[in-house]
């Protein structure tokens, strides 16, 4: 059995992160494919770790060369973990200036295990075009930091390792979505940086003792700007009333299809794909906010349902785990799963929660420090 926290805080923060990586390993076995084919591939839904989509992985077109399923992170994970990194470097709130300075290095210098490659790599080998973004504009074209994400992909890239900054922000989802608008805005601009502050906000407020699923939820909302909003309004009035992930998954496909720019093929991108707007959304938040709902705030089921989505289930469950595990703990995020993952990335999941817990302490001390000055401050004023 994994070691629990010993606070509240320790056991909600290692449930975030553990509940990421395990949502990250089994959605990535099916990324990209529909429901249908994942249920003809898998002979019915998948129920938990499944291999690889191809057994010939290593040659296989579309996804080689990564070695996907079998209980392997992906990339997901590997920048959230990248982040913490950070945050345990820094012990402070962090802005795309912590980017340039500290997460670019490391996506460039010592290698680390990374499963899908099964071999000791640069992070840098391993991310997509949208991530290598961050080397080139930052590394290469010095550009400044806050002003880097344009003209990248708007994609889920930055959404999609902003669980830290939730936990950084434990209980003030305000504050994680300034603070990950502000590290995202290293590497997305748009709705893609939008939901990077959006799903910070939702582990921040999931991370409140007696919060819940909707009540999480309702605190992204009411964050949320322009299509992203309106994205979420649409994907949680659609998951009302449902409990059945199976019977959500063409619910909030039908929801999400007037703000998704990829289109109803996810391997063949329209010609509007991922390019900035006002008035749409990345699909992968928005989804796993409803299947959040959906479960009632259960990691497994929240997990099951975003990985039989499809499309990119990777991350989309491991956004609706990162937020189910703030709101379960880590006694919600399944042993059975969480065990094999670990054994099979040859990474410790519980550890970077660990550490997320301790540096939020340290935040909290600097916090109040800060506070007090601005109070006295204004009480010599007022």
């Amino acid at each position: 059995m994994p070691e629990r926290g010993n606070t509240v805080l320790e056991d909600k923060a290692v449930g975030v992160l553990a509940g990421s990586a395990v949502g990250d390993a089994i959605g990535g076995a099916v990324e990209g494919w529909t429901p249908e084919a994942i249920r003809e591939r898998h002979g019915g839904w998948v129920t938990g770790i499944v291999g690889p989509w191809y057994e010939d992985w290593r040659t296989a077109r579309p996804i080689a060369p990564y070695h996907k399923g079998d209980g392997h992170i992906t990339d997901d994970t590997l920048m959230t973990h990248a982040l913490v990194e950070v945050y345990d470097e820094r012990r402070t709130h962090l802005d795309a200036y912590a980017v340039a300075e500290s997460l670019v290095p490391k996506m460039l210098n010592g290698t680390r295990w990374v499963p899908e490659l099964e071999a000791e790599a640069l992070l840098l080998q391993r991310v997509f075009l949208a991530e290598k973004w961050l080397v080139a504009r930052l590394h290469y074209g010095h550009v400044d930091p806050r002003e880097a994400g344009v003209g990248n992909i708007v994609n889920c890239g930055a959404a999609m390792y902003m669980a830290p900054v939730g936990i950084a922000n434990a209980g003030d989802p305000e504050g994680a979505y300034a603070e990950a608008l502000d590290v995202a805005g290293a590497h997305q601009s748009s709705y893609g940086r939008e939901a990077a502050g959006v799903f910070a906000a939702a582990v921040a407020a999931a991370m409140v003792p007696g919060a819940t699923a909707s009540s999480a939820v309702e605190a992204a909302l009411g964050l949320a700007k322009d299509g992203t909003r309106s994205a979420v309004e649409a994907v949680a009035e659609a998951a009302n009333g449902i409990t059945d992930w199976e019977q959500a998954i063409p619910v909030l496909r039908k929801a999400i299809e007037p703000y998704d720019t990829v289109g109803p093929n996810y391997r063949e991108l329209s010609m509007d794909a991922r390019r900035p707007s006002r008035t749409k959304a990345i699909e992968e938040l928005p989804i796993a906010l409803g299947f959040v709902l959906v479960s009632e705030g259960d990691v497994r089921r929240a997990v099951l349902g975003g990985t039989n989505y499809g499309r990119d289930a990777d991350s989309i469950a491991s956004m609706a785990g990162a937020i189910t595990g703030a709101l379960q703990g880590r006694d919600g995020v399944p042993d059975d799963w969480a065990t094999e993952i670990a054994t099979a990335s040859k990474t410790d999941l519980d550890q970077p929660g660990r550490v997320m817990a301790s540096v939020v302490q340290d935040i909290r001390t600097a916090d109040a420090a800060r506070w007090a000055r601005r109070t006295a401050a204004l009480d010599a004023l007022v």
